[in-house]
């Protein structure tokens, strides 16, 4: 008996320790053989090479080094920061697969105080330091054949949705030195102005990365030929000497992304002027061109969209609450236009009194819808919103039209010039026999200026004792990819926005759209009856001046009061759809914790068990025949 349990045993731990030993030796043929296979089962399939990336690497004509500088040892204290750089590591060998020998990837470890530190901090990298002066290092440096350097100095957590981005960015500044030139055209504030105080605009901070940005004078005649394209904002007072320009130049293959708006808020005219009694002009088009390419906006109507509208904070008869503010749009990808680069990768859009545009005429080029509104739409006056901003007063105006109306469009196709006879823009000849009277137009426009603006699509962050702007829309990463397709460069556009900013809960919007509706109703009856008691009252004032009635005679102040009570109730009523309104959500999320915290490891333990206790308790049944005494 003792040696056939000696015998057991023998055979059961030599059992697991061949297992263990094949275990072993498969993770590391595995690791050394098919270390590059991955399967990508994110929805978005975040962690996968896009095409636009591999459409760069296989257009690489000469090597590009990268140096990739990531002190693993260092940044075990920040786990975030340790599973980003395994990341962007394996992300980088991954770029240098695909490359087909065009791209030399090093992985440098710079040891403190070393000689490969000392080379990080040449180059301008950013460490990240600790108390006891230890300094990690997480960037990236690449250059190519004629010395051109491309720096990250420092893979930030806040752009880890971006990361591919920004290397495939900086692949295609090596490939192609040459950065574009723009020609910016603004009537509004956009550039620093110390004059008047006016900052730089985050957008055109942002667009200064991708592109040479050149400030032309808008009373300009002739726009020069170097230009790659241009960038119009808010075109209000153009002569037509510069609008022929602008025509001339486009008709001759120039390209440009143009920005017009039925209500620019950020116009300076709109800003309060206590002397002016003149109503400003804020809105902008660029008339004859628009008329040309078949395409019109009418300023004199703001969009409105009942399922896109922002929310924003308004005063009720209860206090502050939550209220839409149906001029401000919040467009998600549902209102971009899937099938083309500029939009197909994009996943919230913030614009501000946008106007529509709409397609005059069946020939001409062809007008593609780039954004749009919901079907939950309408056209509003904008001196509504101008004398009556209030978004009650709104809400209560809006009537859905139950189309889609388009905010920004592509123009593409043969167009007539839009001048049959030049103004006198010259005196020379030439200009006269350079004239184009007819040409192919590829332009983007918006009828929108204030998605531009800061206060639209950032918030400032403090990082390091600094504010530093972060985006929470693609407002800039619209223009920019609009821009990068213009001129040619469509591989980055694919790229730009992999992420999503926001997944939003579909029915705690349901909740939350079902209560205010209610609260909106309710509000609506409760100032209807505050009008007819105020009415009441001044007549009963009208009359005691009058000497006719000193006091209130008893049924009226028993009406009174009744109108006091019933206002205290309505208004603990709105009190309890709010209450209730927070209920239902906190239910929901109890719920959706539960689930994920508790039951679903609930079950997952459960499983096991079962089959544990299975495996233990039911035993095959003997071989026939086979003596087990």
């Amino acid at each position: 008996m003792y040696n056939r349990t000696l015998r057991k045993w023998l055979l059961s731990g030599s059992g697991i320790a061949l297992a263990l030993g094949l275990f072993i030796g498969s993770v590391l043929v595995v690791d050394n053989t098919l270390g590059g296979w991955r399967i990508d089962l994110t929805e978005n399939r975040l962690f996968t090479l896009s095409e636009g990336t591999r459409q760069i690497l296989a257009g690489l004509q000469e090597p590009i080094t990268l140096d990739f500088y990531y002190s693993r040892r260092q940044l075990l204290d920040y786990p975030q920061l340790t599973n980003y750089g395994a990341r962007v590591q394996d992300m980088l060998k991954e770029y240098a697969s695909l490359a087909s020998g065009r791209l030399e990837l090093n992985i440098l470890d710079p040891a403190p105080f070393s000689e490969l530190e000392e080379q990080a901090i040449a180059v301008g990298m950013q460490a990240l330091g600790d108390n006891a002066g230890q300094r990690a290092w997480f960037g990236l440096v690449g250059s190519n054949t004629t010395d051109d350097e491309k720096i990250i100095p420092f893979f930030h957590t806040r752009r880890e949705g971006a990361v591919e981005y920004d290397i495939s960015k900086l692949i295609q500044q090596l490939s192609k030195p040459r950065t574009p030139r723009i020609g910016v055209l603004s009537e509004l504030p956009v550039f620093a102005d110390p004059r008047h105080g006016d900052q730089e605009w985050t957008l055109i901070s942002a667009l200064r990365e991708f592109f040479d940005l050149r400030a032309l004078d808008r009373k300009t005649t002739r726009i020069d030929a170097d230009l790659d394209g241009l960038l119009i904002i808010h075109p209000k007072t153009l002569s037509d000497s510069t609008l022929h320009a602008l025509d001339q130049y486009l008709l001759g293959g120039g390209k440009a992304m143009i920005f017009i708006d039925p209500l620019a808020e950020q116009d300076p005219a709109a800003r309060p002027d206590a002397d002016s009694k003149i109503l400003p002009r804020l809105d902008s088009s660029l008339g004859p061109l628009l008329d040309a390419w078949g395409l019109a906006m009418d300023p004199e109507r703001v969009v409105t969209d009942l399922n896109a509208a922002m929310r924003v904070q308004a005063r009720g008869p209860a206090g502050p609450i939550q209220t839409t503010y149906l001029p401000w749009l919040r467009l998600g990808a549902a209102h971009c236009n899937q099938q083309d680069l500029v939009t197909s990768q994009l996943n919230l859009l913030h614009l501000g009194t946008a106007g529509h545009l709409e397609k005059t005429t069946d020939s001409g080029p062809d007008i593609t819808p780039l954004l749009q509104t919901s079907s939950e739409a309408m056209l509003l006056s904008r001196d509504l919103i101008l004398f009556q901003p209030d978004p009650n007063v709104i809400l209560n105006n809006f009537r859905s039209a139950g189309r889609r109306f388009t905010l920004a469009a592509r123009v593409q196709g043969r167009v007539q010039g839009a001048f049959p006879e030049p103004p006198d823009v010259s005196p020379t000849d030439d200009w006269q026999q350079d004239r184009l009277e007819e040409g192919i137009v590829d332009v983007i426009v918006v009828a929108d200026s204030d998605i531009l603006a800061d206060h639209f699509w950032t918030r400032p962050q403090t990082i390091m004792g600094r504010s530093v702007p972060q985006a929470i829309a693609n407002n800039s990463d619209f223009v920019i990819n609009a821009l990068e397709s213009l001129l040619g460069g469509g591989a980055l556009a694919r790229l730009r926005t992999r992420e999503k900013y926001s997944r939003p809960f579909l029915r705690v919007e349901a909740l939350r759209k079902g209560a205010e509706r209610r609260l909106r109703e309710r509000e609506q009856q409760l100032q209807e009856k505050l009008q007819q008691t105020e009415e009441k009252l001044r007549t009963l004032q009208e009359q005691t001046e009058a000497g006719q009635q000193a006091l209130f005679d008893p049924a009226q102040s028993a009406e009174f009061r009744k109108f006091q009570q019933q206002a205290l109730q309505t208004r603990r009523q709105l009190r309890a759809v709010q209450h209730e309104l927070r209920e239902d959500i906190e239910r929901l999320g109890a719920r959706i914790r539960f689930i994920n915290i508790l039951l679903i490891p609930l079950l997952i333990f459960l499983g096991g068990l079962v089959f544990g206790l299975r495996q233990l308790f039911i035993r095959p049944s003997p071989a026939p025949g086979r003596d087990h005494a």
